[in-house]
């Protein structure tokens, strides 16, 4: 069975009515993303950072998945599919998708700010004074700006190993995701799905570029993969 690794950005879930990351003025919900989205940004004013993210979890929690995620699950039927998300949001795994990577981690679960290895499922309000189990303040489990990104080695491993790369509603700007497309071999077909296409077939020959927004461009490339059998 092929590998098809399937690699998501923002405009997949936008569809869905979550946000994307940065609005055209640079802000991300009427915020500097270092306000709420770094290191500095949370010694700074916890509250602030705490109120943000609990406002993007209580808007995810009524937003349902679209056709471009329901898409991405008929592929599972004939291909072994992975999908390397740069979404905090839980649509692929809700919508029934079985092997999903979150790359910048995810907005329903929080960790301790002393022992990252402890992580809990949260779709409540996180406020301060919430502790993990060892006493410590929870924080969003959330990969801010400045922060390493632990799940990259294992996306790296994930895509070099596929037979299929589809790229999704990303623009190509963020790293270290967007340099992914780099660690797969150099003959395997591409995919990029985007009403706004940032790369093109000059850039990577096997490239197919399907300039559509994902939901309507994510269900014709998985008919046409699913024909091709």
């Amino acid at each position: 069975m092929k590998k098809i690794v399937v690699l998501t950005g923002a405009g997949i879930s936008a569809e869905s009515g979550i946000k994307t990351f940065r609005d055209a003025d640079g802000l991300w919900e009427g915020h500097d993303v270092m306000e709420v989205a770094s290191p500095t940004g949370w010694r700074k004013d916890k509250n602030l950072v705490l109120d943000f993210y609990n406002k993007r979890r209580s808007q995810l929690l009524e937003v349902e998945p679209n056709e471009g995620h329901k898409a991405l699950v008929l592929l599972e039927n004939k291909f072994n599919v992975h999908i390397v998300t740069q979404n905090v949001d839980d649509l692929h795994e809700r919508t029934g998708s079985s092997n999903v990577l979150h790359l910048h981690g995810e907005l329903l679960k929080v960790r301790s700010t002393n022992n990252e290895n402890l992580v809990y499922h949260w779709e409540k309000d996180l406020n301060i004074g919430d502790t993990c189990d060892e006493n410590h303040q929870l924080r969003p489990h959330i990969v801010w700006f400045g922060e390493e990104v632990p799940m990259l080695d294992k996306a790296i491993d994930i895509t070099s190993k596929a037979d299929i790369l589809i790229i999704i509603g990303t623009s190509m700007q963020v790293y270290p995701a967007a340099n992914l497309i780099n660690y797969v071999s150099g003959n395997i077909p591409i995919y990029f799905i985007d009403p706004k296409p940032t790369i093109n077939e000059h850039q990577y020959p096997n490239l197919t570029v399907i300039p559509e927004k994902a939901s309507v461009g994510v269900l014709k490339l998985v008919n046409e993969l699913i024909d091709s059998l």
